[in-house]
């Protein structure tokens, strides 16, 4: 799983898609923060961190797209198909490459609160919640890119597939609203972007933390399905 994860990252840096992606996340990033100085400093980072969220409808489809699907266009998911290496870590290892470079784009964010601490005394917690429910979100969004770029080796169509998912999944809160009952508030229970504003408000719940993992791990899941079908189907 390390070397496939090691590898894969690499891969981001070695072409121009990573410093791309980077640039073109700071300069969104630095153009928010600056819509948001009216703001008062205990505002501002939730507002901000909201926004950040937002971009990963963009962000992360780009990311992800290649995970699986680049393999399949260069003829390289044979020889991983056909090594003694189990699918489970060929996909978590690639999960994790994607998730590395989320965390090296989040990391580089850190500039902006860091503006904000220096400018005055915002509430450090609301940062770390901010910022914790931030890159959970991102967790369970990369396994949703990762499983779309499983299901074809076009790298545009993994991308359109992930970002609509995405945006379902971002906004399948809103459907509660259109039934009542048991189906409302099953709904409601699988919104996670409901359970990411607690985070983005200061609150730092275990549940929450919990079922954002669980969300990721069945997409994790059913791309480890999807690969395992194609391994036997080849042999």
């Amino acid at each position: 799983m390390l070397a496939i994860m090691k590898r894969d990252f690499r891969s981001y840096f070695n072409s121009p898609i990573a410093y791309v992606l980077i640039g073109l996340y700071m300069l969104l990033l630095g153009l928010f923060f600056n819509s948001l100085i009216s703001y008062g400093i205990s505002d501002i980072i939730s507002e901000f961190v909201a926004n950040m969220s937002g971009l990963l409808l963009l962000i992360i489809p780009i990311l992800t797209m290649r995970s699986m699907a680049e393999d399949k266009k260069n003829g390289t998911e044979v020889l991983l198909l056909t090594s003694p290496v189990r699918v489970t870590e060929i996909v978590l290892g690639k999960y994790f490459a994607s998730f590395c470079v989320f965390l090296v784009m989040t990391a580089a964010s850190l500039i902006f609160p860091l503006i904000v601490i220096i400018a005055g005394k915002p509430d450090i917690m609301l940062i770390i919640s901010s910022y914790l429910g931030y890159i959970l979100i991102g967790a369970v969004y990369i396994s949703l890119g990762v499983f779309a770029s499983s299901l074809t080796e076009n790298q545009i169509i993994a991308a359109i597939i992930s970002l609509v998912s995405i945006f379902l999944i971002q906004n399948i809160g809103y459907l509660a609203s259109f039934f009542s009952g048991f189906l409302s508030k099953a709904f409601l229970w699988i919104s996670i972007l409901d359970r990411y504003l607690d985070f983005n408000k200061g609150i730092i719940d275990l549940t929450s933390i919990v079922f954002m993992i669980s969300y990721a791990a069945v997409f994790v899941f059913l791309t480890v399905r999807v690969i395992e079908r194609k391994r036997w189907s080849q042999g």
